[in-house]
C-alpha cells in the first residue's frame, strides 16, 4: 500500500481497493518515509477503517500525540464492549475513549487522580459498562503498568453508556447527568418511603429502565406526548395514593431544579413503576 500522508514515525494514512482512507499503525512503519512511497506491510501492527469522514480526521489528530501502546489498548478495551455489550458502537467511541485513556495515563503519571462521586451508583446502574471500565484498568495494569482505581472504570464506562444512547446529542457529561438524575429521583423514593429496595427484583429493574430513559428525555428537553386517559390517571390516583404522592414530589423536584415539567403521562407511569417498587413494603 502506498501512503497518502504520514502523521508520525509509526502511523500513517493510506488508501484501500475499495477507495477507504486506512490508518495504518505500527513502529517505524513510516520512518523516513513521504508521500507516495510504499509501505512495508510486514511491520503494520493495527489497520483502522473509520468510514465517516469527520470522524477520521479527529482520530488522525489525536493518534498523532497518541502512543501506538495507547491506541491499542483502547481498541482493545472497544473489542472486549463490543462482545460484552452486544452492541455497535458510533465510530466516535474510537477517538473519545482513546483521547480519555491518553488523558488519564497522563493525569496518572503526574499524581493527578480523580475521583468519581457517583461511581458506586454508575456500577449499580450500568453494571455491564462498568465490568467493561473494569476491564480497561486491567489492561492498563497488564500492559502499561498503569494501576487505576475503580474510579476510572467508572468514567470508562459512561463512554460506553454515551455511545449506545439513540436520539440524545451526546457529550462527554450525557451519561454522567443522566447517573446523577436516577440517582436523585431514587433517593427520593427510598426517603419518602424510609426504606431500600432489592436491587436485583425485577421491579427494580424496570423502575431504573423507566428513569434512565426518563433522564434521557430530560436532557433533550423531550416530552411524551401527553395524551394520557384523564379518567384513567384518575383511577391510578385514587388506587395508588401514596405512590401518586411520591411521583407529585418527583414532579415538583424536576420541576424546581431542571425547569422540566413532567407531564400527565409521565406522571402516571410514574405512579404504576413506584407501586410496584413498593407493593411488598
Amino acid at each position: 500500500m502506498k501512503i497518502k500522508r504520514v502523521l508520525n514515525n509509526n502511523t500513517a494514512i493510506s488508501v484501500n481497493h475499495s477507495g477507504l482512507d486506512v490508518l495504518l499503525m505500527g513502529a517505524g512503519i513510516a520512518f523516513g518515509k513521504k508521500q507516495g512511497q510504499s509501505v512495508d506491510m510486514d511491520k503494520v501492527e493495527k489497520t483502522f477503517i473509520i468510514k465517516d469522514k469527520d470522524t477520521l480526521n479527529k482520530f488522525t489528530d489525536l493518534v498523532i500525540d497518541v502512543s501506538l501502546p495507547e491506541v491499542m489498548m483502547a481498541e482493545k478495551v472497544i473489542n472486549f464492549a463490543k462482545i460484552k455489550l452486544g452492541k455497535k458502537f458510533n465510530e466516535i467511541i474510537y477517538v473519545n475513549l482513546t483521547d480519555h485513556m491518553h488523558n488519564s495515563i497522563k493525569q496518572y503519571k503526574a499524581g493527578i487522580v480523580l475521583k468519581n462521586p457517583l461511581k458506586w451508583d454508575i456500577a449499580r446502574f450500568y453494571p455491564d459498562e462498568y465490568e467493561v471500565g473494569q476491564k480497561a484498568i486491567k489492561v492498563a495494569s497488564d500492559e502499561l503498568n498503569i494501576k487505576f482505581e475503580d474510579d476510572e472504570a467508572a468514567f470508562i464506562a459512561l463512554h460506553f453508556v454515551n455511545a449506545e444512547i439513540d436520539g440524545v446529542e451526546t457529550s462527554n457529561n450525557l451519561a454522567y447527568n443522566v447517573t446523577k438524575i436516577v440517582k436523585e429521583i431514587e433517593d427520593i423514593v427510598k426517603d419518602y418511603f424510609h426504606t431500600e429496595f432489592d436491587e436485583s427484583s425485577l421491579n427494580y429493574y424496570r423502575f431504573i429502565t423507566h428513569l434512565k430513559f426518563f433522564a434521557q428525555r430530560l436532557l433533550a428537553g423531550k416530552h411524551y406526548d401527553d395524551d394520557e386517559d384523564q379518567i384513567l390517571l384518575d383511577t391510578i390516583k385514587k388506587r395508588y395514593q401514596k405512590a401518586y404522592d411520591c411521583a407529585l414530589k418527583i414532579q415538583n423536584f424536576v420541576s424546581e431544579h431542571y425547569q422540566y415539567e413532567i407531564s400527565g403521562t409521565e406522571l402516571l407511569y410514574l405512579t404504576v413503576h413506584i407501586n410496584r417498587l413498593i407493593k411488598n413494603l
